[in-house]
């Protein structure tokens, strides 16, 4: 008899212990959830976008917590070892699957620490010259450097940046020879390029528009899927005849790994309700950019094949972190 009552007092207590998860994600929001961002310039101002559209739908204040420094890993590990309540979420950029790839070091593991909420946006980048490079466009910026290797020079943000990854993977995709310059942003870099100081650059749509169009510099291909509204004339990568040459600044929602599923639907659903509203439509495409959506398991599938995908590109060209 007194097996039997242990018995079902052990039932009561897995029972209760099962359902605290689902009572605290029906009960979820209760209070103000934090978004860090770890960055500065474009994920700063997604992240502020989307916090302040979460807010009025969930019922609480979405607060931006802006974490900046190391790269962006004081704010990727602060969120790896946050509480797993749906009350700490990240802005995520590229650098939080390139930062491990390049510094196995880092006290966080982008697909094992995370859950995927959703993709909010992206913004594609653009490979622009000097004027003086005498090529009008990608083929012909490859027939040049094969002819000078060693003698074209490229510009980045510096090294494991988006750039610079971008570039070599240009460089191994045409066995071309153009020797990289760092600079201390990508921002630095493309004013380098603008001073002839280097002869290429990969930097994000937004940043080079008003530079292309004053003929400052010269736009020879989008490295993305589609033209882009603001240079429409440029073509992208695949039509350059080099499809496998896609960079983008993709910005995604994420939380600690074990949040509950119920908590993660709740964000993936009202994240992408935000995304495709007008306005915010409207402010992505002010910045050269354009809402993403997607369930969590394809936000996930995105994250671990960008983490192959710049793995690659990291284990080929040697790449190390400074």
């Amino acid at each position: 008899m007194m097996s039997r009552v242990r018995f079902v007092r052990g039932l009561a207590v897995l029972s209760m212990v099962l359902a605290a998860p689902f009572a605290h994600a029906q009960n979820y929001p209760a209070k103000t959830i934090r978004l860090l961002l770890p960055f500065a310039g474009g994920t700063d101002v997604v992240g502020r976008l989307i916090a302040l559209k979460l807010s009025p739908t969930l019922g609480q204040q979405v607060v931006p917590d802006p974490r900046l420094g190391a790269g962006g890993n004081i704010a990727h590990e602060a969120a790896a070892r946050a509480a797993p309540d749906g009350y700490t979420l990240l802005m995520a950029a590229p650098p939080v699957l390139i930062n491990p790839l390049l510094n196995p070091k880092v006290a966080f593991d982008p697909l094992r620490d995370f859950a995927p909420i959703a993709l909010v946006g992206s913004i594609p980048n653009m490979l622009v010259v000097h004027p003086s490079v005498p090529a009008k466009s990608l083929a012909e910026l490859t027939q040049l450097a094969r002819s000078r290797p060693g003698k074209l020079t490229y510009g980045s943000g510096g090294v494991g940046s988006v750039n610079q990854l971008a570039a070599e993977l240009m460089k191994s995709l045409t066995k071309t020879n153009i020797v990289h310059v760092p600079y201390k942003s990508a921002t630095i870099a493309l004013v380098g390029a603008m001073s002839g100081e280097v002869d290429v650059v990969i930097v994000a749509v937004s940043s080079v528009v008003p530079y292309a169009k004053e003929g400052r510099m010269r736009a020879l291909a989008v490295l993305d899927a589609k033209r882009v509204g603001s240079l429409p004339e440029v073509p992208t990568t695949a039509e350059a005849g080099l499809p496998q040459l896609v960079a983008v600044n993709w910005y995604m929602l994420l939380a600690p790994a074990a949040t509950p599923r119920a908590i993660i639907e709740r964000l993936n659903a009202e994240t992408v309700k935000a995304t495709l509203a007008p306005d915010t439509r409207e402010r992505l495409a002010a910045m050269g950019g354009e809402p993403a959506a997607g369930t969590p398991e394809q936000t996930a599938e995105f994250l671990r094949k960008e983490y192959e995908r710049w793995g690659k590109v990291i284990r080929d060209g040697g790449i190390k972190s400074e």
